[in-house]
């Protein structure tokens, strides 16, 4: 198959970009962050990282094994681990981050959701977590359950932020961002109002939603710097390998696919090879407009698999 992704995805780039730092003198400029530098003079290595789901059977525990330590070659920032919502989903992460913790020295991010979670279990858990080398979380409001089981103390993600904000001051805690606005808001603003609550709640950085458009990214941290936000907003990447689980993820997150994409996917939903390398061309070239347009941290979405993020870091590192 041959495609020609530059001209595909010339409308993807950012049209104020790259962009100038505004004039020190400027007593109302704008403090722009170094991790949101436009200049591609200050890109070097790009910093990566992987999100993991915790495994249940015994054989998918050593897939991820496997993985983790494949991964482990370009030598990632640190592996962020999801949480379930309620019970035993709650125990397989902790059993994950206490095996990743013994099998390797990359830091573990473990994730901490809102829902029917209180106080007693989140100190509980980062008390338990601190003892297994973790120095930082990452706080989600989560999906609700449709019959929750308990009424938990946050109903918010900002809300717990500030919990652990004051009752530890050794953890970095890293927040979700949507530059297409989470399902759930009202409109965009409200969204971009929900995303600074967390900052100013105590938010050390944030990882995005996955998204295919640039413009989108680069249009939300736009507004967060009208805002003096500046915190680290380090894009999620979603790899492209099946037509259908990504129609239907993006359908629960809010995510947009392009109709081009949307499209060329269509066409190829029963010839996978053609599919994932469709896929791996949309992807990589969009990593590397991103890196060319001043980013320098990636976080990928593994679903527990060495490829294909192992070779789409490769290709920006």
């Amino acid at each position: 198959m041959s495609l020609y992704m530059h001209n595909l995805l010339t409308h993807v780039q950012h049209p104020k970009s790259p962009k100038e730092y505004q004039a020190e003198e400027d007593s109302d400029a704008i403090r722009v962050s170094e991790y949101w530098g436009k200049k591609t003079n200050q890109i070097q290595s790009p910093k990566i990282s992987f999100e993991f789901f915790p495994p249940r059977s015994v054989s998918a525990k050593k897939s991820l094994k496997e993985t983790h330590l494949k991964l482990s070659s370009i030598n990632p920032e640190y592996y962020s681990v999801t949480f379930g919502a309620v019970g035993t989903s709650q125990d397989a992460t902790f059993d994950t981050i206490v095996n990743l913790s013994q099998d390797t020295e990359i830091p573990i991010t473990p994730h901490l959701t809102c829902v029917d979670t209180n106080k007693k279990q989140v100190t509980d858990l980062i008390d338990k977590y601190i003892s297994y080398g973790v120095s930082q979380v990452m706080v989600l409001k989560g999906d609700t359950p449709s019959k929750p089981l308990h009424k938990g103390d946050f109903e918010y993600a900002n809300e717990m932020v500030k919990f652990i904000k004051e009752h530890y001051d050794n953890i970095d805690i890293l927040v979700a961002a949507y530059p297409e606005k989470h399902p759930h808001s009202m409109d965009v603003g409200a969204d971009i109002d929900f995303f600074v609550d967390k900052v100013n709640s105590g938010a050390t950085q944030a990882i995005t939603q996955y998204f295919y458009n640039i413009d989108a990214y680069f249009h939300f941290i736009d507004e967060l710097q009208k805002r003096n936000i500046d915190i680290p907003i380090t894009p999620g990447i979603m790899p492209i390998t099946n037509f259908e689980q990504l129609i239907n993820f993006s359908k629960t997150c809010g995510a947009e696919i392009p109709a081009w994409i949307f499209n060329r996917l269509k066409l190829y939903r029963h010839d996978s090879e053609s599919l994932r390398e469709f896929g791996q061309d949309v992807v990589s070239e969009m990593c590397m407009n991103l890196k060319e347009n001043g980013v320098n941290s990636f976080h990928f979405y593994s679903m527990n698999k060495v490829e294909p993020v192992l070779s789409l870091s490769k290709i920006i590192i």
